[in-house]
């Protein structure tokens, strides 16, 4: 019970995360006569590049908390903060409170990571746990393409306001789950400390082979986190719709009488998502026998590829291949980067690195936001040049696998098998 209980969890936590995500960055910069808070982009990278890299660091410390103190206190602690969080979004206008609300929320969310994935490692054993990880993975996913697909457009008709009243509603109710429901776990005879979580921490950082490699994967995800911010710009400022909106409302006139669908900053989640959770199983079966660098490197090249189409043209539908083909791109490289982690780390403490793998989001959302929030105001806002925006992204790609390449042939150590 306890396995479903959190896949329960997982949906409407990402779902309520991510339909807030998928319009976040339109909401704060838009004019205050149409909805929004009127920040400057600038502005909104900062708040990105600070929230983000949070939810992917929290939870090595939150994971060693939540086995000292007890699951269901660490999530009592997570749904009340995150919801909070997501409440005070809502009724915030000012820079300093929005930033202070987001970041409440974060801390929320990363303190809830580790707690679910650390109770389906309890809760599964050998014959059962990759199907188990399988179907968290899909869940995330899920929520990640229903909520914005059907919850996002209705409130954000009335008020932005609504979408994080949603949120916190969606991840408050799980308190109830929580008390109710969630069992304690057995917790493992020894618990990791802080202390040996902070010595895991200096160890891996003291690895410069590792750490330079997750610098280089990390230029992908520079690009992955264009698709919450910058590309939601572009698609607000500069590409019409019109053409997809008549084409989907053409199929909905099938079934209904004068549908109105219109495709708005809130669907390019919605795509992406959509996108993995309809080939991803067909994908990892193309690769699953294929080595890992390789197909990180391909991987990496489709997406960087899905970026430089959104540089030909601002048509509807050269927009929507863009983001589809990152989408493949991005499902293709990332689970073969955990297999690579895995063949570079050292025999005794392939656990230890494969845990810290994570660091690619950090880096990729410190920087990712506030470049792309940059790089907009100049060659967008300033020269009207979106097409160089995409084609400097690009080149950030290009310049990843290059690196991958480089870091392959002269400072991976050289793994036995695959």
């Amino acid at each position: 019970r306890n396995y479903w209980t959190v896949i329960v969890m997982e949906f409407f936590e990402r779902g309520s995360y991510y339909g807030v995500m998928s319009v976040l960055s339109v909401y704060l910069v838009l004019s205050i006569d149409k909805g929004g808070l009127g920040f400057s982009k600038e502005s909104v990278g900062i708040i990105k590049s600070t929230i983000q890299p949070i939810l992917y660091i929290l939870p090595i410390l939150a994971g060693a908390l939540a086995d000292r103190f007890g699951y269901r206190i660490t999530l009592m602690f997570a749904f009340t903060v995150m919801s909070i969080g997501y409440f005070l979004t809502s009724m915030a206008t000012s820079y300093a409170l929005v930033f202070l609300s987001l970041i409440f929320m974060v801390v929320g969310a990363g303190t809830f990571k580790p707690v679910i994935s650390g109770t389906i490692a309890r809760t599964t054993d050998e014959s059962n746990s990759t199907l188990g990880f399988g179907i968290f993975y899909w869940t995330i996913n899920l929520g990640a393409f229903l909520f914005p697909l059907i919850l996002v457009p209705i409130l954000k008709d009335i008020s932005y306001s609504y979408i994080f009243i949603m949120a916190a509603i969606g991840t408050g109710w799980l308190l109830f789950l929580n008390t109710f429901v969630y069992k304690e776990p057995k917790r493992p005879a020894s618990n990791k400390k802080i202390l040996d979580v902070l010595k895991g921490i200096v160890m891996v950082l003291g690895d410069f082979r590792f750490i330079i490699m997750i610098m280089i994967y990390s230029g992908f995800w520079i690009l992955y986190f264009q698709m919450f911010d910058t590309v939601l710009w572009y698609l607000t400022d500069y590409v019409d719709m019109t053409p997809m909106n008549n084409f989907v409302n053409g199929f909905l006139g099938l079934f209904l009488s004068n549908p109105s669908w219109k495709f708005e900053a809130e669907h390019v989640t919605v795509i992406n998502a959509g996108t993995i959770i309809l080939l991803q199983i067909f994908i990892s079966n193309i690769v699953k026998k294929t080595k890992a660098l390789p197909t990180m490197i391909t991987g990496i090249a489709i997406g960087t590829i899905g970026m430089a189409i959104l540089a030909i043209s601002n048509n509807a539908w050269i927009f929507m291949a863009g983001i589809i083909i990152f989408s493949i791109g991005e499902m293709t490289a990332h689970p073969k980067f955990i297999s690579y982690v895995g063949l570079i780390a050292p025999e005794d403490k392939k656990a230890l690195y494969l845990g810290y793998s994570f660091l690619y989001g950090f880096f990729g959302s410190l920087i990712g936001p506030i470049l792309g929030a940059g790089l907009y105001v100049y060659f967008v806002d300033k020269l009207h040049q979106p097409g160089t925006l995409w084609l400097i992204f690009s080149m950030i790609g290009v310049v990843t696998i290059i690196g991958l390449l480089l870091y392959n042939k002269f400072l991976a150590p050289k793994p036995k098998t695959n």
